[in-house]
C-alpha cells in the first residue's frame, strides 16, 4: 500500500493544439528533482492525465502515480522518472483509437457497427494528431522546460483501456521517439482484427523497446484475453522475450477501473523504470 502525499503540480494549457479540442496538461517531478538538481530525468507520459493525482466529483479513485513512484524510486527500485499527465477531451474515443489500422472503408463501416450496437460515439478520429501533437509540441516543450532525459530509452507511455491502445499505437508509430509502453486493460475489441493486421506489419521488432500488457478478467476485461492472446503471438514472432523486453500479466478477479489500474501499477513501473541488471 503506498503512502498517501501531498502532491504539488505545474500546470500548462493550450500548448500549439490546433485542430485538437483544448486540454490541460499536468506535470509532476520526483522528490528527487528537487534535491538533486544536476540530475536529468526519465519521462513518462501518460494519458487520461485528470485520472492520475487527484481525486475529484467525477473520479473517487486516482492511479496514484506520484506515490508509486515515489515509494519505489525511494526504495530504489526504479529510477524516478517526471510523469507528464495528458488530460484526455470531449473527443477522448477520436483522439486514442489508432487510425492507420481502421483506414479501410471495411474497417470504417464495421467500427460504425459497433458504435450503433453499443451505443457511443467514435467521434473525429485524430489519433494520428495526438501522436503528432505530443511529439512535437509536448514533448520538446518538456524537454525545454525541465531537466529530462532525452532519448527513447529514457521516455516511455502509458494508458488503460483506449489509452492501452493509443500507447502501443504510439511506439509503432514513433519507435524512435518511445522506448517503452505500458498498456493496462488494453480496449482490444473496438479494433477486432484489423490492429493485429497492423501490428504484425508494423510493430518495431525486439531490441530497442520495452512493452507492458495487462487485463483482468471482470467487467470489460472479461473480454480481452482471446486478443491479447494474438497480441503475445505476435510478441514472441517479432522476437520479444517474456520478462525481458515483454510482459503480459492476467489479474483474476479484477476489473475495470481506476482502483484495479491503481493496484498493480508498480507492476509496469518496475517494468520499465526499473534498473538494468
Amino acid at each position: 500500500m503506498v503512502k498517501k502525499m501531498d502532491i504539488n503540480l505545474d500546470t500548462h494549457r493550450n500548448i500549439n493544439l490546433s485542430p485538437l479540442i483544448p486540454r490541460r496538461i499536468d506535470v509532476w517531478v520526483p522528490p528527487q528533482y528537487q534535491a538533486e538538481p544536476g540530475q536529468s530525468f526519465p519521462v513518462l507520459y501518460m494519458h487520461d492525465g485528470q485520472n492520475l493525482f487527484h481525486r475529484r466529483k467525477f473520479i473517487k479513485r486516482t492511479w496514484g502515480v506520484a506515490e508509486h513512484i515515489s515509494e519505489l524510486s525511494g526504495q530504489g527500485v526504479i529510477r524516478p522518472a517526471i510523469v507528464v499527465g495528458l488530460w484526455h477531451s470531449s473527443n477522448r474515443m477520436g483522439d486514442y483509437l489508432p487510425y492507420k489500422p481502421l483506414q479501410s472503408p471495411q474497417a470504417q463501416a464495421e467500427l460504425s457497427e459497433v458504435s450503433r450496437e453499443y451505443h457511443f460515439k467514435i467521434g473525429e478520429q485524430l489519433s494520428d494528431t495526438y501522436l503528432r501533437w505530443i511529439v512535437e509540441h509536448v514533448k520538446p516543450f518538456i524537454d525545454q522546460n525541465y531537466r529530462t532525459l532525452t532519448r527513447s530509452v529514457n521516455t516511455f507511455i502509458m494508458g488503460s483501456s483506449m489509452g492501452g491502445l493509443i500507447s502501443i499505437y504510439a511506439v509503432t508509430e514513433y519507435p524512435e521517439v518511445f522506448g517503452g509502453a505500458g498498456c493496462l486493460s488494453t480496449h482490444w475489441p473496438i479494433t477486432s482484427h484489423y490492429m493485429m493486421t497492423y501490428l504484425r506489419e508494423s510493430l518495431p521488432p525486439a531490441g530497442s523497446h520495452k512493452i507492458y500488457f495487462d487485463h483482468g478478467t471482470e467487467g470489460l476485461d472479461k473480454d480481452y484475453g482471446p486478443f491479447q492472446a494474438q497480441v503475445d503471438e505476435i510478441m514472441q514472432a517479432k522476437g520479444y522475450h517474456d520478462n525481458m523486453d515483454w510482459m503480459t500479466r492476467v489479474f483474476p478477479g479484477e476489473d475495470h477501473n481506476e482502483t484495479a489500474w491503481a493496484k498493480r501499477l508498480d507492476i509496469p513501473l518496475r517494468f520499465l523504470l526499473g534498473f538494468k541488471d
